[in-house]
């Protein structure tokens, strides 16, 4: 497990590690004090921290700057290949935590990276592997995986029951009336909490939890009816808005 890794950077700016985990997994919290950048070759896995939580789904990757407290749990047999890299090695290294596209170009680097020494000669093919590996990291496309988590008791004890019934009709009158505010005040408060406004937040909750179950292996129609959408065809448009393809060719 990568919580028990210890790493050196006095040779080179990053450390890959390959590692596979079996469905049902789970890493406890933990920190490292190097940036993180963890892709998936296969499976999803939800990586929480103390801000919110990203899912991660197949072929994509998070990022995770040094520092950050965070706790994983796997669905599906994942394939992780990851990057532990100095934070002193770019100074433009990304600053939040983020799900990122992996491009084909950074994925390859990643796997090579896997088979090159820990010391290399300066102008190297090795030197320039990882050098191209910190210029990929640096252009990766931010990706709509996560969910900003509110301080507020109220406004979360509202997120963790949307979780808990993602097919219910999240109008902003049910939320309003469940927290005995006005309408108004649920949208303003809820944007101060979480920067996104409740519609958006009820609908990326639903495409998460999507994403969870359609690696499980649940069919698409069963999915999108328990998620509150009236059709196959709802929902998949949906997934096609968000991700630019349909659920059975994205998996």
């Amino acid at each position: 497990m990568s919580t028990t890794l210890q790493f050196n950077f006095a040779t080179r700016p990053l450390v890959p590690f390959a590692h596979d985990y079996p469905h049902g997994a789970t890493e406890p919290w933990h920190s490292h004090d190097c940036a993180q950048l963890l892709h998936t070759l296969s499976g999803v896995v939800r990586v929480e921290t103390e801000q919110g939580y990203w899912i991660v789904p197949p072929s994509r990757g998070v990022w995770l700057p040094a520092g950050t407290r965070h706790r994983l749990q796997v669905t599906g047999q994942v394939a992780a290949r990851t990057l532990f890299i100095d934070p002193f090695a770019r100074a433009d290294l990304p600053s939040v935590c983020q799900v990122v596209q992996v491009s084909n170009l950074l994925r390859e680097l990643i796997i090579s990276s896997l088979e090159l020494p820990g010391r290399y000669e300066a102008g190297s093919r090795e030197e320039r592997i990882y050098e191209l590996i910190l210029d990929e990291i640096r252009v990766m496309t931010v990706l709509p995986f996560n969910l900003p988590e509110p301080q507020a008791p109220t406004i979360q004890a509202l997120c963790r029951q949307v979780q808990a019934e993602p097919g219910k009709s999240w109008t902003t009158t049910v939320a309003a009336a469940q927290l005995n505010v006005s309408e108004r005040t649920l949208l303003r408060h809820f944007r101060e909490q979480t920067g996104m406004a409740f519609s958006e937040w009820v609908r990326r909750a639903r495409l998460m939890e999507a994403l969870n179950r359609l690696a499980q292996g649940q069919s698409v129609l069963r999915v999108a009816l328990d998620l509150g959408y009236e059709s196959h065809s709802a929902f998949s448009a949906m997934f096609r808005r968000t991700l630019g393809v349909s659920p059975s060719e994205y998996f």
